[in-house]
């Protein structure tokens, strides 16, 4: 059965679904899994909630942007990449940082990342920091 959800198995024979196939980010051959980077920035000091993508990148394929609602205007993109430095590897690092007042939802509250993908803002992403 195929159903695009990605999976790992522990020692006991439990799975437990980590992501979404079609949400995975391709970084210059590695594969990033969105939900392990939100996780982790979601950590940071002054971030509400995030949502973690993939852009078009000429070097590496696709390359990693994130948007951020933040509750502290002292939380700059600056202090933002310097956390992502310390607590992620190389490749799993954000090119991009996005803050917004909000992110788009369904009903039941999950953040449409297909959205955040196909906005001119996350196609035409920034230069990078």
């Amino acid at each position: 059965m195929r159903t695009g959800d990605i999976g790992v198995m522990d020692e006991r024979g439990y799975t437990k679904i980590i992501d979404r196939k079609k949400d995975m980010i391709l970084v210059s051959g590695f594969n990033v899994f969105p939900n392990e980077l939100e996780n982790v920035i979601s950590l940071c000091p002054g971030v509400v909630e995030c949502a973690a993508v993939g852009v078009p990148d000429e070097h590496s394929g696709e390359a990693i942007k994130v948007f951020v609602i933040k509750n502290d205007p002292s939380l700059t993109e600056e202090r933002l990449m310097r956390y992502c430095h310390d607590n992620l590897t190389g490749y799993k690092r954000p090119k991009y940082i996005e803050f917004r007042e909000e992110l788009p939802k369904t009903n039941v509250g999950k953040i449409l990342r297909r959205e955040l993908r196909n906005t001119p803002a996350a196609a035409k992403a920034p230069a990078p920091h």
